[in-house]
């Protein structure tokens, strides 16, 4: 345990902080897990801005890193997406290429 009173203060700060950071982190997750149940599309719709905000402050709060929330801001936009075009997912995307390349012709030199 910390003996100087600045460092009490600060291990106190710090659980507040914590303990802030554990609430808008789980409600955020159960708002997210809330949106992902939904099957009305309008429904959906309406609450999508609401997750993506929370989505945001907690990227701003640096309680989760900012392509974390760009990423699964995108994922449940793609959801809400789904709901109101079924066929849009049904549309699978293009097999990729093979990594292999091409070999590079040599070029030919003077003697």
């Amino acid at each position: 345990m910390a003996n100087h009173k600045a460092t009490k203060k600060d291990t106190r700060q710090a659980n507040k902080r914590r303990e802030r950071n554990r609430y808008h982190g789980k409600t955020t997750r159960n708002a997210m897990r809330d949106l992902m149940a939904i099957s009305d599309d309008k429904a959906a719709a309406e609450k999508l801005p609401s997750v993506e905000a929370m989505l945001d402050k907690l990227a701003k709060r640096n309680i989760i890193h900012k392509n974390k929330a760009a990423n699964l801001k995108s994922a449940l936009a793609k959801k809400v997406n789904a709901l109101s075009n079924p066929v849009a997912e049904e549309v699978k995307k293009a097999p990729k290429k093979s990594g292999a390349k091409k070999p590079v012709a040599k070029k030919a030199t003077k003697k």
